[in-house]
């Protein structure tokens, strides 16, 4: 089996689907991470590292905070070597947003030719949130998967991750109760239900302390006193034990909904 996770910068990958890669790692999978930009133009989030030193040497720090998550995930993973584009505007013209699409698209079908996936994973066309860089790292995925069906080396499954959902949120703050710390979290979700319903449902909750070591190596990102960080873990794992999918394109009959990325594969 094997399992590409294609994302836009350093820490998408341990908090969008990290119990799933340490799942299947466990299972024996071979699974790489492509990393699409290093995060060059990211922001500091940890207020404990807010500092210039890091500031200035954040594309080196990134990248080291990158290799010890993969390291705790177990997994493989490559740069594509773009630039991170930011979010303000105008866009630098050096960036991964700004990079004619082909040029992206042909870099990912080499790897995909050197890796050989059986399933990849990536955003739906809204990136997951409007960053430059997620919007165009699905197009680069999609483009990708496309370019190589019907080859050699196509891959028979492609995901979008539905990370980050309301009804998630919602099911922990009814859970919680009156602690419950996702309440501006949920005042600030829309109530209209997502373009793409979840599909496939992986139950890994077992790995859900791997994932929070692998966010917690990404550390210039994750404010460890806040946000995703502070709700409780038993209460996740009794009220929503998996990460959750849409699968968006297959090459193979598939019966729906899924409890497997490798449904029909094995």
């Amino acid at each position: 089996m094997r399992l590409m996770a294609v994302h836009a910068h350093p820490d998408d990958e341990s908090s969008k689907g990290a119990a799933t890669l340490a799942r299947y790692r466990a299972e024996g999978a071979e699974v790489l991470v492509v990393t699409c930009t290093g995060g060059e133009r990211g922001d500091v989030l940890n207020p404990r590292l807010d500092r210039p030193e890091v500031w200035a040497g954040l594309p080196a720090i990134r990248q080291r905070e990158m290799a010890a998550a993969c390291e705790i995930l177990g997994v493989r993973q490559q740069f594509l070597g773009f630039v991170d584009s930011g979010m303000r505007e105008p866009l630098p013209p050096d960036c991964f947003a700004r990079v004619p699409l082909d040029d992206a698209v042909a870099r990912l079908v080499t790897v995909i030719n050197e890796f050989r996936p059986q399933v990849m994973v990536t955003y739906d066309e809204t990136g997951g949130y409007p960053h430059p860089d997620h919007i165009r790292t699905h197009e680069v995925a999609m483009k990708a998967f496309e370019a190589v069906a019907g080859t050699s080396y196509e891959v028979s499954k492609l995901y979008y991750t539905c990370a980050f959902r309301r009804e998630w949120f919602q099911a922990m703050h009814d859970a919680m109760g009156p602690k419950s710390p996702m309440g501006p979290v949920l005042a600030e979700l829309p109530d209209t239900p997502p373009k793409w319903p979840v599909t496939t449902r992986i139950r890994c909750e077992e790995f859900f302390a791997v994932r929070d070591r692998a966010m917690l190596a990404h550390a210039t990102q994750v404010d460890p006193d806040s946000g995703f960080m502070l709700h409780d873990r038993d209460v996740e794992r009794a009220v929503w034990p998996t990460e959750d999918y849409h699968l968006a394109r297959s090459l193979i009959p598939v019966d729906l909904p899924e409890d497997d990325l490798f449904a029909g594969l094995r």
